[in-house]
């Protein structure tokens, strides 16, 4: 199987190399080889509400009571959340509250416990 990175446009697996330049057949992507090992290397920093950066598994403590759409439930502040997963997006970390279930919140509401 081939090194060649994903397209950061479609993040197809297809890609290929021509000279210098990597191609995808998807979305007609064209980067630099330069372009592929920069962004390889500059990963996506989420920091909580007090400047503290997070990672993948952390466990976070929302610091305010956040009211769910479409629900009567409320997340209240103080509540610990384990394991968190980060992801991309307006709502950055995907986790599994007690009694509310699998959501999403954003980085702002959060402070690493």
């Amino acid at each position: 199987m081939s090194n060649l990175p994903k397209c950061p446009q479609c993040n197809s697996e297809y890609t290929y190399e021509d000279g210098g330049v990597y191609i995808c057949p998807e979305c007609a992507h064209e980067w630099s080889a330069d372009a592929a090992t920069e962004s390889a290397e500059e990963k996506r920093v989420v920091k909580d509400a007090f400047g503290t950066v997070l990672n993948d598994g952390d466990s976070v403590t929302v610091i305010k009571d956040l009211k769910l759409k479409g629900s009567s439930l409320v997340v209240k502040g103080g509540t610990k959340v384990k394991n968190i997963r980060l992801v991309e997006g307006d709502h950055d970390i995907d986790c599994k509250i007690d009694g509310i279930g699998a959501m999403s919140l954003k980085s702002e509401f959060v402070k690493k416990a």
